[in-house]
């Protein structure tokens, strides 16, 4: 398996990145599988249905599946903080990539997604300089990187040169659970 992680300030294009190369993975050959941190509070159920009855019933687990899908819904008694490699340890192991998006100060090899433009940006400094663990710059202005880089540059609007820059690099992307085991 192979995991490459996203790196960016909100509003600088992560999201969209990713959007597109699940398919540009998809196309060739490649099963894709994504994990996604979110910063506040979110349920992807709903009021009424049997699975948010066996939740809001104390239920610690509900798994729902059809023939076309799995969810799995997981409530914690008190507020917990999962690593990235407890929610990668989560995914079918015959996933070909993971492309995670939110843990930003992850130990994984991660693309920086950057924009010159973006409001977000404000004040914030890019994060390539100073994280070992990038590896890449994707941008749609890299004459306007703040400081200059030997680091790969990827064009932000071409989410296939992007999944070409994976697919030839899957060394460097290569995640072991048996060497990630005692972070668990």
């Amino acid at each position: 398996m192979n995991v490459v992680g996203f790196a960016g300030y909100s509003g600088s294009g992560k999201t969209t990145l990713v959007e597109k190369l699940i398919p540009a993975l998809k196309l060739r050959g490649l099963r894709v599988s994504v994990v996604k941190h979110a910063h506040h509070s979110f349920d992807i159920d709903r009021p009424g249905k049997d699975t948010y009855r066996h939740r809001e019933a104390g239920a610690f687990e509900v798994v729902v599946a059809s023939p076309n899908r799995l969810a799995l819904m997981r409530e914690f008694e008190k507020p917990c903080e999962l690593t990235v490699h407890h929610l990668i340890a989560e995914l079918y192991e015959g996933v070909d990539w993971v492309l995670v998006e939110g843990f930003k100060d992850s130990d994984l090899h991660k693309i920086e997604v950057w924009r010159a433009a973006s409001d977000n940006y404000a004040g914030r400094p890019a994060r390539y300089m100073d994280d070992n663990f990038i590896v890449a710059i994707a941008t749609d202005t890299p004459e306007k990187l703040p400081q200059a880089t030997l680091l790969t540059v990827l064009d932000l609007n071409d989410a296939d040169a992007v999944a070409d820059y994976l697919v030839n690099n899957p060394d460097r992307f290569y995640y072991s659970f048996e060497e990630r085991f005692d972070q668990l």
